[in-house]
């Protein structure tokens, strides 16, 4: 195992900005920046060798700045939407800001990929590992509390990207942190992601208004297009006359995920959740998590006039990449029928999300 560091850039406060890269005895390579402890990319081999990276993102830094569609970024202290843009905790009401049509979108518009991570790097038992640690004061976007947060890389042997995401708060607070990388296993410049092949391991769905705000409903996926309990190709039923789809310009929904009774009798920790394959390639990504919920989101905003040139001037659009981010349900705050996303004072805030990479 390796670890790499070289300059990414400066930001224009004059801050340094660096870049680490992960690599394995397979040469199976991962790399981060400390600005936002932001995922810049994945490379991995096809079925006949070939490696190509399978994140979207920017060859600079000054892309990772504006970054407007939060390419591989840790998103906190609470990712997807919150209705309203407030919310009430311990009788106290804590508005947010409204950067999503009346909701609050990501914790924006103060977001943590933003900014400077500070860095420690080391070898676990599992493989090489970049942690990025973040203090962020009482009122910080928003929410109660004095937190310090830590999101911890690591890449294995096996080929998995094992994310870590810990926190503490001196006061009852809002956790719920995701990483919104945006994944194509043809290569992060290979256009559509419509035939790749998923399945998630989910029997129900939280479905949504026209604002992306769940409406509280624990809906069934069978006999619906938001089945995916049987691997089929995204594209297969996305274009469905169906109201979740057209309200969501497609998939952009969050699944209410089923924990495997076999990992459960094995004691696992984290339960696989999800698997995304490209047929013509072979390249599949397996998804682990311990967290109640998954948000399946088919790039349908992407536009190259809104997120610019990709790496090597690749032009990202319309469905050009996918991403698995596991979570508490969005809105959850609002909704006491949902697992709760409260963090209490004192107590911690740890979950493990595992993206594993492998070909058939």
């Amino acid at each position: 195992m390796a670890i790499n560091v070289e300059r990414f850039g400066e930001t224009p406060q004059g801050q340094q900005v660096d870049k680490y890269t992960l690599t394995n005895e397979h040469g199976v390579s991962a790399s981060f920046t400390n600005l936002g402890g932001t995922w810049i990319s994945m490379l991995v081999p096809d079925r006949n060798g070939q490696v190509a990276d399978v994140v979207l993102g920017y060859d600079s830094l000054e892309g990772y700045l504006k970054n407007p569609a939060h390419f591989g970024a840790v998103i906190g202290r609470n990712a997807n939407r919150i209705g309203g843009a407030a919310f009430s905790l311990n009788g106290e009401d804590y508005p947010l800001s409204d950067n999503d049509g009346g909701n609050n979108l990501h914790s924006g518009p103060d977001f943590y990929h933003g900014r400077i991570w500070e860095v420690e790097l080391d070898e676990s038992s599992l493989g090489s590992r970049v942690s990025f640690s973040l203090f962020s004061p009482d009122g910080d976007q928003g929410f109660p509390g004095n937190a310090q947060i830590t999101v911890s890389y690591t890449l294995t042997q096996d080929d998995a990207v094992v994310i870590d995401y810990h926190m503490i708060s001196d006061a009852d607070t809002v956790a719920n942190f995701t990483n919104h990388s945006y994944f194509n296993l043809a290569g992060h410049d290979q256009g559509s992601i419509l035939g790749h092949k998923v399945w998630i391991n989910a029997d129900a769905f939280t479905p949504a208004d026209a604002g992306s705000i769940p409406t509280g409903e624990v809906a069934p996926v069978k006999g619906t297009p938001m089945d995916f309990t049987k691997m089929k190709e995204i594209g297969q039923e996305i274009g469905a006359a169906y109201e979740p789809l057209l309200l969501g310009k497609g998939y952009d929904h969050n699944w209410v995920l089923r924990l495997a009774e076999t990992d459960k009798e094995r004691g696992d920790e984290v339960c696989l959740c999800a698997k995304a394959c490209d047929p013509v390639s072979g390249r599949c990504m397996a998804v682990y998590t311990d967290l109640p919920g998954m948000q399946f989101y088919t790039g349908n905003f992407l536009r190259e006039e809104l997120v610019g040139p990709g790496k090597g001037g690749a032009a990202y659009g319309f469905r050009h990449g996918f991403c698995f981010e596991t979570q508490y349900y969005p809105d959850a705050i609002h909704k006491s029928s949902f697992p709760s996303p409260i963090l209490r004072a004192g107590e911690e805030y740890k979950t493990t999300t595992i993206y594993q990479f492998s070909q058939e």
